[in-house]
């Protein structure tokens, strides 16, 4: 192969650098931190249990009842959200109330969405447009 003195990173395009998007060096220590918490919401069912909480504080009965699912299932998912620092509890009497204990989940969650909003918002319009051709 000829060496043209050209870099992998020249042949792609720059991207302007913006306030909410900078290049972090990242340890590979914290690569796999990101990717454990990406793990943590890859999951449907623990995505269900953080929008029904919202800002609220919720019983577990309230949370098996509100997404339908059983209750060894939602509690086997609270424990991994927990775990997580993602949510936290508190005991009072029998009842076991959580709550989300990092609101900056649902700012990723928005982000994706937005995301995913715009992608299918521009599918549909080239499905529309190749409908009416």
């Amino acid at each position: 192969m000829k060496n043209t003195g050209r870099t992998a990173q020249a042949g792609r395009r720059s991207r302007p650098a913006t306030a909410s998007r900078r290049h972090k060096i990242l340890t590979e220590e914290a690569l796999e931190l990101i990717a454990a918490r990406f793990r943590v919401l890859a999951e449907p069912m623990r995505l269900k249990i953080l929008h029904t909480l919202g800002c609220n504080e919720i019983t577990v009965s309230e949370l098996v009842e509100a997404t339908g699912a059983g209750q060894a299932n939602v509690s086997k998912h609270l424990a991994v959200l927990a775990d997580a620092r993602l949510v936290a509890r508190r005991k009072e009497g029998l009842n076991v109330y959580y709550r989300v204990a990092d609101q900056t989940v649902f700012d990723l969650c928005d982000a994706v969405c937005s995301s995913l909003g715009e992608k299918l918002s521009a599918q549909h319009d080239a499905v529309r447009h190749f409908a009416g051709a």
